[in-house]
Order: C-alpha cells, then structure tokens, then sequence
C-alpha cells in the first residue's frame, strides 16, 4: 500500500475507540434510540388534547408559576428561539398568556390559561396511566438504578467539553 493509500485509510478510518469508549457509544446509541421512542410517544399522548409534544414541554413547564421563555429554554436545555415560537403559538391558540415581569420590563412571564391547564390534564391523565404501566412492567427498583447511572452520565457528559 502507498503512503497515499495509507494517508487515505487514515482519514476514512479514525483510529479505534477504548472499550470503554466503544461502552459510552453503545449507550450513547441506545439513549438516541429512546429519545426517539419516547418523543414518537409523547406525540401520541398529546393528540388526543389537540397538542403536541414540543407544546406539551412548554406548558408543563409553566404548571406552578409563570416562567420567562429563557427559564423554560434553559431548564428543557433548548434554544430559547424554539421556545419562543412554541410559546407565541401557545399563546395565539389562547392556553398560555403573557404576563407583566415584576423583575424584567421586556421579559414577559408565559402563564397558563385555563384552557391550557385543561390541555394539561388530559395529557396528564394519559402519561400517568402509560407510565404506570411501564413501570410495572419494567420494575421501580431498576427503574431508579437506571435513573442513577443516567443523572451520573448526564454529570459526566456536562462535565466534559466535546470539543
């Protein structure tokens, strides 16, 4: 083989991951896989109350109290324009509204309607019964030692620069 036909393997072929790197992919593949299954049944829990998912994030958020777009953004860990347009439709379709900021002029707080609260709960309703059901199936004592070793990975994730 040429030193240009090895040059090129080289750029095809990056060199092999640790095993506990090869470790951190396979469980890195598993999470986008389940994002995947539960974003595909959040949409399905939220038809029924004429809602979607990404709408169903927003508005939970707001359950206790109002919120600014940048909290809701920054706990979702999403892009606060993305937010924005969700909120704004939220709030054109009359199940959030915008209320005056005692700490911020220009950073309005999204409320909950009764409308939106209504939406809300029969979302809720519908999550609790297939979560009950999930976690019967799949037992409570795994369920928290998986929700362990995820927060442990979220930590480590946050706590190292992809770069």
């Amino acid at each position: 083989m040429s030193t240009v036909e090895k040059r090129q393997d080289a750029v095809k072929y990056p060199p092999p991951r640790s095993a506990a790197g090869e470790a951190f992919n396979d469980l890195l593949g598993a999470v986008l896989q389940l994002h995947g299954s539960f974003t595909t049944a959040g949409e399905t829990l939220t038809r029924p109350a004429g809602q979607t998912l990404a709408r169903w994030l927003v508005l939970d958020q707001c359950r206790d109290a109002p919120s600014t777009v940048s909290d809701v953004a920054r706990r979702l860990r999403l892009a606060r324009q993305s937010v924005q347009r969700v909120a704004d439709l939220l709030v054109e379709d009359g199940l959030c509204l915008y209320r005056e900021n005692p700490r911020h002029q220009r950073a309005k707080l999204l409320d909950l309607t009764g409308t939106g609260r209504a939406a809300l709960f029969t979302i809720d309703l519908a999550q609790r019964r297939w979560c009950d059901t999930l976690g019967e199936r799949i037992g409570a004592a795994t369920l928290r030692r998986t929700t362990s070793v995820l927060r442990a990975v979220i930590e480590g994730v946050d706590s190292v620069d992809p770069v």
